[in-house]
Formats: structure tokens, C-alpha cells, sequence
């Protein structure tokens, strides 16, 4: 059974937002799918999940500068949080073959990431909105 799929629940009206974040459920899928094969396919899932990562909640957090949030705030800190996270498994897949962290990696980002789209992301997709920022543009 795939621990995240993408469900129109985690849409949030934000096209841009919406993309990245299904590719963030794609590449979470697909490190889950690796799981069984060669641990060089997993390396090279969970350093595809961390890139993209990485540049999505980058994103995010310009957004959020750019509508006054302030750089120490409870969403970006989530964000510090999973990259840190990312990095540590990476590391410990890359250097012992550590297939069950990996798994319980995946475990987690499933059970954590409808919640955080569902609150965070939802509530900067909503102050976008309201304040008109046009995320195409920044």
C-alpha cells in the first residue's frame, strides 16, 4: 500500500503551490516504490526528494518574506526541520544501507505532510490570496 497519494483534499487552489506539491507526493511515492530494489536506487530517490525539497520550501519561504512573515515563524521551522531530517537519512542510507530508517522516513513525511498542506501551506496559499501576491512572479 502507498503511504501518500495525492488527493484533491491537499489541493489548496494555489496552481503553482499545488504542482510543487504534488511532485513532493510523486517523489515520496517513488522512494516507498524503491524501497525493495537496489540501495543505489534508493540513494538516488532520496537525493531527487531532497533537491526538490530543498527548492520547495525555498519557495515558500520567499513567499512568505515577501508577505511580511517573519524568517523565524512556525512554518519555516517545519521546513528546517524536514531538510534536516532529509539530510540525516540521506547521510545514514548513503553510508550503513539503512533501508529502515529510510521506511520509516517515508512513514513519517506521509503521516506529516497532509497536515502541514492542510495548515501551513493552506493558511500562505490564503494570505496570497488576500494579499494579491502572484506567485508566477516571485
Amino acid at each position: 500500500m502507498t503511504a501518500l497519494l495525492w488527493t484533491e483534499a491537499l489541493a489548496l487552489q494555489q496552481p503553482r503551490m499545488d504542482t510543487t506539491h504534488r511532485e513532493f507526493v510523486d517523489l515520496v511515492t517513488e522512494l516507498e516504490a524503491a524501497l525493495p530494489g537496489p540501495i543505489h536506487g534508493v540513494d538516488d530517490c532520496l537525493a531527487r526528494l531532497l533537491e526538490h525539497t530543498v527548492e520547495h520550501f525555498a519557495q515558500e519561504e520567499r513567499w512568505m518574506l515577501k508577505l511580511g512573515f517573519s524568517a523565524q515563524n512556525c512554518h519555516a521551522f517545519q521546513h528546517a526541520h524536514v531538510l534536516q531530517v532529509l539530510r540525516e537519512v540521506l547521510r545514514m542510507q548513503h553510508e550503513e544501507g539503512d533501508l529502515d530508517t529510510v521506511r520509516q522516513l517515508v512513514a513519517e513525511l506521509a503521516k506529516w505532510f497532509p497536515v502541514h498542506a492542510q495548515t501551513m501551506d493552506a493558511g500562505l496559499a490564503l494570505t496570497m490570496a488576500e494579499q494579491g501576491l502572484a506567485p508566477e512572479t516571485t
